[in-house]
């Protein structure tokens, strides 16, 4: 018998989820166990020594720095911010044009980068996570600041131009080898990926002395959000999707719970895994250290001790049943339709049940498994308003220039709140119709303490049977 290898096994796990290009995050806290599969040793912020950020005049550009780094063809902008986009910029030209903006997806990121660039005039560097946001970046710095395509760098996924405005993808900008010199502005797109031991060093090697991240959810499980401070600069603007649908620069939203029941087999099932589970924990309690540690020690006891990677797979079985609950498609089916005339996007954690659904319901589906043009032409149609319905997993969360919607159904997912203000933000765009998010939960399983830990507690609850209503 071979022997245990801890990194196959967890891919392994990782494979079943669909998401190849998420940052993955150990968390301590209590409950963390709901997530275990999204757990990867090399995601550890290794705490070392800060990046020092050179300091510049507040909302200036020196003469040397316009010497320096200036652009050889004055940006020409042709959009018009919105009011908190104007003072999300004049918050970071105050705070010396370093720091991080935080907006729920679909409030305009991309716009505030923008106004950015063209205010500085200074050759910029943008860093991405994803060969799509390549092309997103790429698209708007062209349109938007008028400059050629010819004259905008890609650098990722077979692309190897640099230019005044070039856009990269983080696995491109921290190769070792790649140079970063040279930008007078760095802009970091979800830079909450950017605290990871693998891209800390684009930071470094940027060296540019205005620097802006922008993420809808900076904070990280492992706590390497705190260095954002050091790598890019503090958080100098905030906006919660409530505030902006109050004053309606997105849609206003509703956001509903409905818990469902497991079938006899499955809650037959399910028990006897979490009895498995429960009885390491109890027979090993003096061994797995301090409360809100346990689920880091199974992990760690994992690698030697048999029992304890049969308890992590028993816990990882039942959380399937509960995610993939068979009582989720008939929910499903009964939410559709009510939203006959309506753009839905259904979100599920693993792509079992992206397929299962998108089978019994006829409804396409797009997974990190999805050929690349097959994904444009789905998104085309649901653009167009050919599909008024899709699936999808954890691949359309951040990344992906996702068509306007105004209802998702999120079937399964992590306890993550990045991943649920992501999906709720692909229904927040601008519109006059008021959008919906919807939950399903599984009555009486772990699924409902991460339902509890991604969003708020004040938000409805309702029962399956409210739906005939």
């Amino acid at each position: 018998m071979a022997p245990f290898n801890r990194r196959r096994y967890f891919q392994t796990r990782l494979r079943a989820q669909d998401s190849p290009e998420a940052d993955v995050e150990i968390d301590e806290s209590a409950g963390a166990e709901e997530d275990l599969f999204a757990v990867l040793d090399e995601s550890i912020v290794d705490l070392d020594e800060p990046v020092e950020v050179e300091t510049a005049s507040p909302g200036i550009v020196s003469a040397a720095q316009l010497s320096q780094y200036g652009l050889a063809r004055a940006p020409q902008l042709d959009l018009t911010p919105r009011s908190y986009q104007r003072e999300a910029l004049d918050a970071w030209l105050r705070h010396d044009g370093k720091g991080v903006v935080v907006l729920p997806t679909g409030a305009g990121k991309t716009v505030i980068a923008l106004l950015a660039a063209a205010h500085l005039g200074l050759r910029t560097l943008v860093v991405v996570p994803t060969i799509e946001l390549v092309h997103q970046w790429h698209k708007a710095l062209s349109n938007h600041l008028g400059y050629p395509k010819a004259e905008v760098g890609m650098v990722g996924g077979g692309k190897r131009t640099v230019r005044d405005l070039t856009v990269i993808t983080y696995d491109s900008a921290s190769m070792p080898s790649r140079k970063l010199e040279g930008f007078g502005l760095l802009i970091v797109d979800e830079v909450h990926h950017l605290p990871a031991r693998a891209y800390r060093t684009i930071a470094r090697k940027a060296n540019t002395p205005f620097r802006l991240g922008l993420s809808a959810t900076p904070e990280r499980a492992d706590g390497g959000h705190h260095w954002l401070g050091y790598l890019v600069g503090p958080t100098v603007y905030r906006q919660s999707a409530a505030a902006l649908a109050r004053d309606e620069h997105i849609a206003e939203f509703t956001e509903k719970r409905i818990f469902v029941n497991l079938t006899p087999a499955e809650q037959m099932r399910y028990d006897q895994l979490m009895a498995e589970y429960k009885f390491f924990l109890a027979s090993r309690r003096n061994q797995l250290g301090r409360p809100d540690q346990i689920f880091t020690e199974m992990i760690k006891r994992s690698v030697f001790d048999p029992a304890a990677r049969s308890a992590l797979s028993a816990h990882q079985q039942a959380r399937m049943i509960a995610l993939n609950a068979e009582a989720k498609v008939a929910s499903v089916e009964q939410l559709l339709t009510r939203h006959l005339t309506d753009r839905v996007i259904i979100f599920c954690e693993y792509n079992a049940m992206v397929d299962m659904i998108s089978e019994r319901l006829l409804i396409p589906s797009i997974t990190h498994r999805t050929p690349a043009a097959e994904r444009r032409e789905i998104l085309e149609r649901f653009r167009d308003g050919r599909y008024s319905k899709l699936v999808t997993g954890r691949v359309l969360n951040e990344g992906v220039d996702v068509p306007d919607a105004n209802v998702a159904i999120v079937v399964s997912g992590s306890s993550a709140s990045r991943e649920y203000i992501q999906r709720l933000g692909r229904v927040l765009r601008p519109k006059r119709t008021r959008a919906m998010l919807y939950e399903l939960i599984t009555r009486g399983t772990t699924e409902g303490r991460s339902a509890r830990k991604r969003r708020p507690k004040e938000a409805p609850q309702l029962d399956l049977a409210d739906l005939a209503a």
